[in-house]
């Protein structure tokens, strides 16, 4: 067993070579056939490619080294063309903390009967007035930066469930083709986590509208992976066993604490009226790569500058749902 492999359970170091093709024998010999392809794409600034990085994206793609390499690709091409979704990639930036603290995403503790981390979203939380959905997004994609430093999720995945309830159709209407291909982009082509499925719960006529429009933006795997629950809590627990879901989903946990994850984000005094400053930056997606460690931080000649990609507004273009 490598250094790789420290920390994982026998039974997670079985999956990953049964569902993954993961070969203990050949796993630094993998790593570097990935990283010898990043000469084929000087247009991209590949800021971080050590080992431990590039295993990430091996075990999102099972090992199919091509595959790897273009998922790696696309996860640094989606940060350099939204340099200004990254530019303060933290938890104490105020866009980023908003959200954390209004439970965008929601993390549960307790994974799911096959070890999958849940993430929880209560769509109708979304206040329009506080939030944009960049900055959602935002909190989401930095929620599972943090998550997938977990070698054990990176081989079991993660679950996702989102709650429609009380969403209203205005709120629906400030969905646009725009974000919406945005998150696509930034969650389904550009980040390297094995979603098990995706849960739709008391969604009203017009998410099934809205789905029916990026159902074509979507893989053939991500669709066969998303499921639409309506009110039919016992479709949800014949994937997800009620022991493992807080009663909001009809299961035996307490009701959710909407400000857990952000306490585990931003430290243990955190709460709703206080500032902090305690942080996680990802450091390999920032644009300046002064500070950290070097080594981490293997910065290719062709990083796109700051300030070299044009920037588009996102949240004001037509909506899917227009209100008359």
């Amino acid at each position: 067993m490598t250094h790789l492999h420290a920390g994982l359970s026998s039974e997670t170091t079985e999956k990953a070579r049964l569902e993954l093709n993961e070969n203990p024998d050949t796993l630094h010999q993998d790593i570097q056939q990935v990283r010898d392809m990043i000469v084929t794409r000087p247009d991209i600034g590949f800021l971080r490619t050590d080992d431990d990085f590039i295993l990430r994206f091996l075990r999102a793609r099972k090992f199919d080294q091509v595959e790897t390499f273009r998922l790696l690709a696309q996860y640094f091409q989606f940060r350099q063309q939204n340099l200004d979704m990254f530019q303060s990639f933290k938890v104490d930036d105020p866009g980023i903390k908003r959200a954390l603290m209004d439970g965008f995403p929601g993390v549960l503790e307790t994974p799911d009967q096959h070890g999958r981390k849940i993430l929880i979203l209560f769509a109708s939380n979304w206040d329009q007035n506080r939030n944009s959905f960049t900055d959602i997004l935002r909190a989401i994609l930095l929620s599972l930066e943090v998550l997938i430093e977990n070698p054990e999720l990176q081989i079991n995945g993660f679950i996702l469930i989102i709650d429609w309830s009380n969403f209203s159709f205005k709120q629906a209407s400030k969905l646009t083709p725009n974000i919406l291909k945005l998150a696509i982009e930034g969650l389904q082509d550009s980040f390297p986590a094995r979603f098990g499925g995706i849960h739709f719960v008391n969604q009203p006529w017009y998410i099934h509208a809205m789905y029916t429009i990026i159902k074509p933006f979507l893989k053939d795997k991500t669709r066969k992976r998303i499921f639409l629950h309506g009110n039919n809590l016992n479709s949800l627990h014949q994937l997800i066993q009620p022991e493992c879901l807080p009663s909001e989903f009809g299961g035996t946990l307490p009701p959710y604490d909407m400000g857990i994850w952000a306490r585990t984000l931003l430290g243990p005094d955190y709460n709703d009226e206080t500032e902090y400053t305690l942080t996680y930056d990802a450091l390999h997606v920032r644009e300046n790569c002064g500070g950290g460690d070097k080594d981490m931080m293997k910065r290719s000649q062709s990083a796109v500058e700051p300030g070299t990609l044009r920037q588009t507004e996102r949240e004001t273009s037509t909506p899917l749902l227009a209100l008359d």
